[in-house]
């Protein structure tokens, strides 16, 4: 697969490759096929949550989505570098990324864990999306402030402070203030 595909067009390759029709991934992952078949063209950017339900339903660990190189151990990243590919994903369907995510592992193809360097855009009053995924979530805030909403609970984490939870439990993360945040985020799917 070349290194300049984008996400949905990965999505549509994995799907294909394993024989899974659109409305068989919707029907596995709980989402519309509408938004599958935007995804796969290219129209919006998803979050991570509806890309870990894609990824566990074709059996692809999440970072298949965002790089596809095949790098040998050990990985060094560099959070400021401009080479890095970052890929822009965003929940809703404006132009607008509402979270630029970087590879921190890209191109280790047998990894376990998803580690990201993530700009959060402040919010504009838009609706909090409570998802909720297989896995466990860990955050350290480098700079700004970041709202978690944890099932019932609200925190709002300022820099140096960190988070770690199960991501089964409904939550949303977003910037907490008028600034952009910016956090190390690790993931991993269960």
């Amino acid at each position: 697969m070349p290194n300049d595909a984008t996400i949905g067009s990965r999505i549509r390759a994995f799907r294909e490759r394993r024989e899974v029709g659109l409305s068989d991934l919707a029907e596995n992952t709980g989402l519309k096929p509408e938004f599958i078949e935007k995804l796969e063209r290219g129209e919006i950017y998803p979050g991570l949550g509806p890309l870990q339900k894609i990824s566990r339903a074709l059996g692809v660990r999440l970072g298949t989505f965002l790089d596809d190189q095949d790098v040998r151990d050990p990985i060094i990243s560099h959070i400021g570098a401009e080479a890095e590919v970052a890929s822009a994903l965003q929940t809703g369907h404006d132009a607008r990324p509402e979270y630029v995510h970087r590879s921190l592992a890209r191109g280790k193809a047998d990894r376990n864990m998803e580690p990201f360097f993530i700009t959060m855009s402040p919010g504009d009053g838009e609706e909090r999306k409570l998802i909720s995924h297989q896995g466990e979530e860990f955050m350290l805030v480098l700079k700004g402030e970041l709202l978690v909403v944890y099932g019932r609970e609200q925190h709002v984490l300022k820099p140096g402070q960190t988070i770690y939870y199960n991501s089964i439990v409904p939550h949303h993360v977003g910037a907490a203030g008028s600034e952009p945040t910016e956090i190390l985020a690790v993931m991993y799917s269960a």
